[in-house]
């Protein structure tokens, strides 16, 4: 699982999204979007970014902060009893399950066998929550990948997708920067190999890696079934909260609007590496649920 709390320095030439302009989405059913907050601000410092132990409190300040669904780490998922103790905090707080975020390396034929078997593990109990999406980040090898493992890659997703068929789970490709870095270089390689994959693409993680995000949008419009929102400021650094930052939430929720995009999205808060919030973070959900009410009408 990457460490989210590296981040690369932001480029000038990428601050289109900021400036607010077109966005493409993906037509789909006439459907309210579900709004979600993710679990990595609560994980980030845990041990394996596991916050299951505080998972009350997790579900408590998303509750709190006005949000109807919550989206995991693979990691909380796999306790004995997380599928029993989730379950109950769901029909404690009205909080429901949106999916997971998994991340295996996926390249690597030595550990496929094993890779396949976890995210089936993770699916399963996606299902038995009644969560819908599981958001794949392929590993990242710290260099560019062979066409060999680019295969295995490939592989692996179509057992994983298979699964996640039988169980009405959708996985969908997660990017953080490797992914979409060198000219979307691992992405693409994917989408050759597997042309029906979905996208989840997280759009300040797109903004890090350099790329024109309104251009990424509108290229791959029709796989797009979910997405990450988070706000940066000039540097690329993130504030505590939505609306702190220079992204123009109201212009991506125009354009989502009017090309019908139905799919959830789901706010994502991180902090810095050592970074000191300076308020609760239930309190910073609250202040970006405002935000995302505010432009989005959600």
């Amino acid at each position: 699982m990457m460490d989210r709390r590296q981040f690369l320095g932001a480029a000038a030439g990428s601050l289109a999204l900021a400036q607010g302009v077109s966005f493409a989405g993906v037509a789909a059913p006439d459907r309210k979007p579900v709004l979600g907050a993710h679990v990595w601000v609560f994980s980030s410092d845990k041990p394996n970014y596991d916050c299951f132990p505080v998972i009350d409190q997790v579900f408590a300040d998303v509750k709190y902060a006005g949000f109807e669904a919550i989206e995991l780490m693979d990691v909380a998922l796999r306790h004995t009893d997380s599928v029993a103790r989730i379950g109950d905090l769901i029909q404690q707080t009205g909080v429901s399950l949106i999916g997971a975020s998994h991340g295996q390396r996926m390249w690597d034929k030595s550990q496929q066998a094993e890779n396949v078997d976890k995210a089936g593990k993770v699916i399963e109990r996606i299902a038995q929550l009644k969560g819908r999406v599981l958001g794949i980040s392929v590993g990242d090898a710290r260099r560019k990948k062979t066409p060999d493992e680019f295969d295995v890659q490939a592989e692996t997703l179509r057992k994983i997708q298979a699964i996640g068929a039988q169980y009405k789970v959708v996985p969908n490709l997660h990017n953080h920067t490797y992914e979409v870095a060198d000219g979307l270089f691992d992405l693409q390689n994917t989408l050759q190999r597997v042309p029906d994959s979905k996208l989840g693409p997280d759009l300040d993680w797109l903004f890090q890696a350099k790329v024109d995000v309104p251009t990424f949008l509108k290229t791959y419009a029709d796989k797009l079934v979910y997405m990450h929102l988070r706000d940066h400021l000039w540097t690329g650094i993130w504030p505590e909260a939505l609306g702190e930052g220079i992204m123009d939430f109201g212009a991506i929720a125009r354009q989502l609007k009017r090309i019908g995009y139905a799919g959830d999205l789901t706010v994502e808060l991180a902090f810095p590496a050592g970074y000191k919030p300076t308020r609760p973070i239930r309190d910073s959900l609250k202040m970006s649920r405002a935000v995302i009410r505010k432009n989005f009408g959600l």
